[in-house]
C-alpha cells in the first residue's frame, strides 16, 4: 500500500481552510444579534481597512495555491517551498491563538477552534515534511512522461 502524501495534504489544507472561514464567521456571529465584536477596529472607509483585507485575502489564497499546487506538482523544489508555506501557517496560527488569549474578553469557543486548527496545521507539517523527504514518484518522473509521447 502506498503513502499518498499529496492526498492528504490537499484534505488538511481544505479542512484547515474551513476551520478558518468559520473562526471568521464565529467572530461575526454577535453581529447577527445586535451585539458588537469583541475585538473590532472603526473605521469610516473602506480605504482605512483595505490593508487588513489584502492580508486576509493573502491569507486564503496561499493555501488555496498551495492545493492547486500540490495537485499538480511532484517536484523537490516545490515540496521544499510547500513545506515552508506549512512552517509559516503553523507559526501564524500560534502567533493568532496567543494574541486571542491576550484579548479583554477571551472567548473561549474561539480558542477551541483555534487549538484545532494549530493541531490540524502541526499535522500538515508533519505529513509536509514526510512528502518533502520522500522519494519522487517514479510515475511522474521525466523519463517515464518522456517515454509514454
Amino acid at each position: 500500500m502506498t503513502i499518498n502524501y499529496r492526498e492528504k495534504i490537499i484534505v488538511l489544507w481544505i479542512v484547515f481552510l474551513l476551520g478558518t472561514l468559520f473562526h471568521t464567521q464565529l467572530g461575526l456571529m454577535p453581529l447577527f444579534h445586535g451585539l458588537n465584536v469583541v475585538e473590532s477596529q472603526p473605521a469610516t472607509s473602506l480605504n482605512e481597512v483595505s490593508g487588513i483585507f489584502w492580508l486576509m485575502l493573502g491569507f486564503f489564497v496561499f493555501p488555496m495555491l498551495a492545493i492547486i499546487g500540490t495537485a499538480f506538482t511532484e517536484n523537490k523544489r516545490y515540496r521544499t517551498i510547500h513545506f515552508g508555506l506549512t512552517i509559516f501557517y503553523g507559526i501564524m496560527n500560534l502567533m493568532h491563538l496567543v494574541l486571542d488569549l491576550l484579548l479583554p474578553q477571551v472567548l473561549w469557543y474561539q480558542i477551541t477552534l483555534m487549538v484545532l486548527l494549530f493541531l490540524i496545521g502541526l499535522l500538515l507539517i508533519f505529513v509536509a515534511y514526510q512528502w518533502m523527504k520522500s522519494p519522487l514518484s517514479r510515475y511522474n518522473s521525466p523519463e517515464r512522461t518522456a517515454s509514454n509521447f
